[in-house]
């Protein structure tokens, strides 16, 4: 239940490259196939996976700790926005299209997201629950330990959906009972998201392995999705407001430090104090000066890495909330010396935030694979020689996970999925000084339709249209015109203005600044008290950038 469901596959590439290595060859091919000849021989390894043997960790293995049992909580209907009978006949609908007989979910969101089911506590900071599902033509099954489902209002709730409810562990022997039952059965399992205990169990003749019908419906949000997800971002900008006013305070005022876990701890009870706070979306990452540069740095009070803020260092902070109604995901990197930490920073934090505004304003074709905008977010670094070791952008999911596929933005071409109107993702390029300091700027965006452009080159509203539908003026367009894509900010929170070098800049990109803050500003300012530090480090952050020309 560990193992992916490419476990054996793996295994078998691994000792095969090995042996190709080693200069010894292998008496099986990168498939498990049998190689006649002189190389059956040269033998490295033999792959037992142990099929219908006892697990040996299993038996060894004293005092394990048992499933957890958290119990699950419904999505209301105005944050999910469609109901569990709906998603199953469209769940059908594609069944039929693949001859599917069977569809299986082993993804605790894809669980989550079928059933519109919360859950606190079984996987940190991601509101999911240990549970399997299938739907068949006939039946929906949600397998789990009873004790998740036995508040009334979840009973109730998968009743209505005429859902049955299973132990956890009879998944497996109902797989296999579904394909006995009948030759000509198809189990559709998506191996890239399932496990070797699911998988081990459908014969190829019978497998249909395709991305899950739930997958593109989870990452293209519903209007009540999406619209929960922009609350949560002003939400979230209050609380940052608040924690910010805080911080700026400790550090200029109070002259003191304050600690990496001291901010993750204020930080997060900012959130907490907000409307529909469930957790934090991952665990924060605060980072002063060299750790910064590690990616996924956490602090720890007894950690030797562990550092404090000054006016002296600059702070990398990505951190996020669950909310009831949508999840966040924003990273800042803030500096409180007066020099705005040297010409140095100033030039990389400004080319980070280029490579920001370069991904937020394209404007793309549909069926754009995310791949595409990377270079858009790296140009202004590159251009200087500079780049940075992660991707550019992640999906992320409504109330769910804060990392959730299929698309992403990446220089790793093998996503070649495109990106959807719907679709949630970050956009953070950065730039780490190893040693010394991290940048990185990341708001979360979501993907609307722009403006049809016709073989005229002339931009039209919407979506495709025909002549007769429009004016005379327009009788020319037609049904081959392409569809454009674009970014709507989500994300509500200021970006510090003194650690940019404007003359990097161009007008247009300051323009956007601008824009930005304004926006900022009038969303999340009626959620501040007037004459409050938050509303007052809200009015300075939000103002105009000073520039020279």
């Amino acid at each position: 239940y560990v193992h992916s469901a490419s476990f054996v596959q793996n295994l078998y590439e691994a000792f095969y490259y090995a042996a190709k290595d080693m200069g010894r060859g292998a008496n099986e091919d990168a498939t498990g196939n049998a190689v006649n000849g002189d190389h059956a021989s040269r033998v490295i390894v033999e792959i037992d996976t142990l099929d219908g043997k006892i697990n040996m960790v299993d038996s060894i293995w004293e005092g394990r700790p048992a499933l957890p049992k958290n119990l699950f909580r419904v999505q209301p209907m105005e944050y999910a926005g469609m109901a569990v009978t709906d998603k199953v006949s469209k769940i059908r609908s594609e069944m039929n299209k693949r001859t599917a007989t069977l569809t299986v979910f082993s993804a605790l969101d894809d669980v989550a997201y079928l059933f519109n089911l919360r859950c606190m506590g079984d996987i940190e900071t991601c509101p999911v629950g240990i549970a399997y599902a299938t739907i068949s033509h006939d039946a929906v099954t949600l397998y789990c330990d009873e004790e998740k489902v036995a508040p009334t209002e979840v009973a109730e709730h998968l009743k209505a959906a005429d859902v049955t409810v299973q132990p956890y562990q009879n998944i497996v022997s109902d797989i296999t009972s579904h394909l006995s039952s009948n030759a000509g059965n198809k189990v559709w399992l998506d191996d890239s998201c399932s496990n070797y205990a699911l998988s081990r169990v459908v014969p190829k003749p019978s497998l249909i392995d395709a991305q899950n019908p739930v997958t593109p419906m989870k990452a293209c949000k519903n209007a009540a999705e999406m619209e929960g997800m922009r609350h949560a971002h002003i939400v979230d900008g209050a609380a940052m407001a608040h924690f910010m006013a805080w911080l700026e305070n400790a550090i200029l005022v109070e002259k003191r430090t304050v600690s990496e876990v001291e901010i993750d701890e204020v930080l997060t009870g900012f959130r907490a104090k907000q409307p529909g706070f469930k957790e934090v979306s991952f665990p924060t990452i605060a980072g002063v000066g060299p750790n910064g540069a590690i990616v996924h740095y956490r602090a720890a009070e007894d950690s030797d890495l562990l550092k404090h803020l000054d006016d002296k260092t600059p702070i990398l902070i990505d951190s996020g909330g669950q909310y009831e109604y949508g999840t966040t995901d924003v990273t800042r990197t803030w500096h409180f010396g007066k020099d705005g930490g040297g010409s140095k920073f100033r030039d990389l934090y400004t080319r980070v935030l280029k490579g920001n505004i370069g991904v937020d304003t394209m404007i793309f074709p549909e069926n754009t694979p995310g791949f595409v905008l990377d270079v858009f977010a790296r140009k202004s670094l590159w251009e200087i020689g500079k780049d940075y070791g992660h991707g550019t952008g992640h999906g992320v999911g409504a109330a769910l996970n804060v990392h959730e596929g299929p698309h992403s933005i990446s220089p790793r071409y093998v996503n070649k999925e495109v990106l959807k109107s719907g679709m949630v993702t970050s956009n953070e390029p950065g730039f780490y000084d190893d040693g010394n300091f991290g940048i990185r700027i990341e708001n979360l965006l979501e993907i609307v339709d722009a403006k049809t452009i016709n073989e005229d080159n002339e931009a039209v509203d919407g979506k495709h249209v025909t002549g007769d539908d429009q004016p005379p003026a327009k009788k020319h367009i037609t049904p081959e015109d392409k569809k454009f894509l674009k970014f709507a900010k989500l994300t509500m929170i200021p970006i510090q203005k003194n650690l940019i070098d404007v003359d990097l800049m161009t007008i247009a990109e300051l323009d956007w600044l601008d824009a930005y803050h304004q926006e900022v500003f009038e969303k999340v300012a009626p959620l501040l008290e007037e004459g409050s530090p938050a509303m007052e480090w809200l009015v300075k952050s939000c103002k105009k950038i000073e520039r020279n020309m």
